[in-house]
């Protein structure tokens, strides 16, 4: 899969998923634009992979409408283009839902789905002119499968599933691609936390009995933007090792 001087565009980028996804395309050549709004590990990442490939970093709050069309503007001023995006920008808040904040929901619907909505339609712009482009956005299989005390969470990522599947169909005719990738468990600062006897359950109902990596979900995320899958567009790559 090449991806010589193409522009992708990262959400989440600084750490986890996202940073992995950044990582593997700059070695693959493309021009990677990494999105986040922790500075300072944004900033690590950036001398990281500018080892690799050409590398610009953009502290944004991806839920803010305004603060991702200026950058994807920035983007465009330096790059000419946008060619894939990827949707990775996510956070939990995780309780029960009788216990469970109204703030709380309402910044996980913003992070997790409406940054979803922001930088696609920005985006969109861009690449409906030039007829092309590819468009990804991590889901999670607890929007197919549920999970207490993720009532937030799982409605977020479920409602990318209906996105993707309905914007797909909206721009297919002008050669653009949309497509979800559903990860499961995977290995992160995150999941690194949980308890031991938690974990424990957890890979009792894995059948490949590991969590996933980070490289897992990366490798979905990148087929999807490769020219092999130009003709795949309103689906969900399912990460989980068998688990749903």
């Amino acid at each position: 899969m090449g991806f010589k001087d193409k522009v992708v565009v990262i959400t989440g980028a600084a750490q986890g998923i996202g940073k992995q996804i950044a990582l593997d395309f700059a070695q693959k050549g493309a021009i990677v634009c990494m999105l986040d709004i922790t500075a300072e590990a944004l900033s690590l990442a950036e001398k990281e992979l500018s080892a690799y490939s050409k590398v610009s970093s953009f502290v944004v709050d991806a839920s803010i409408y305004s603060k991702v069309g200026q950058a994807l503007d920035k983007i465009i001023d330096k790059y000419g283009k946008i060619d894939i995006l990827v949707n990775n920008a996510g956070i939990t808040r995780d309780s029960l839902l009788l216990r469970l904040k109204e703030e709380d929901w309402d910044k996980v619907i913003a992070v997790n789905l409406k940054s979803v909505f922001n930088c696609s339609k920005a985006a969109l712009k861009y690449m409906v002119k030039s007829r092309s482009g590819k468009i990804i956005s991590i889901s999670s299989v607890i929007a197919l499968m549920g999970n207490p005390g993720q009532t937030n969470y799982g409605s977020s990522k479920a409602a990318i599933i209906g996105f993707t599947k309905s914007l797909a169909k909206e721009v297919a005719s002008r050669g653009i691609c949309v497509n979800a990738v559903a990860p499961g468990y995977i290995r992160t600062a995150m999941t690194d936390k949980i308890p031991e006897d938690v974990k424990s359950k957890m890979l009792d109902i894995i059948p490949a009995r590991r969590f996933g990596e980070a490289k897992d979900v990366s490798g979905a995320v990148l087929f999807l933007a490769s020219s092999a899958a130009d003709y795949i567009t309103g689906k969900v790559i399912v990460v989980d090792g068998g688990m749903t």
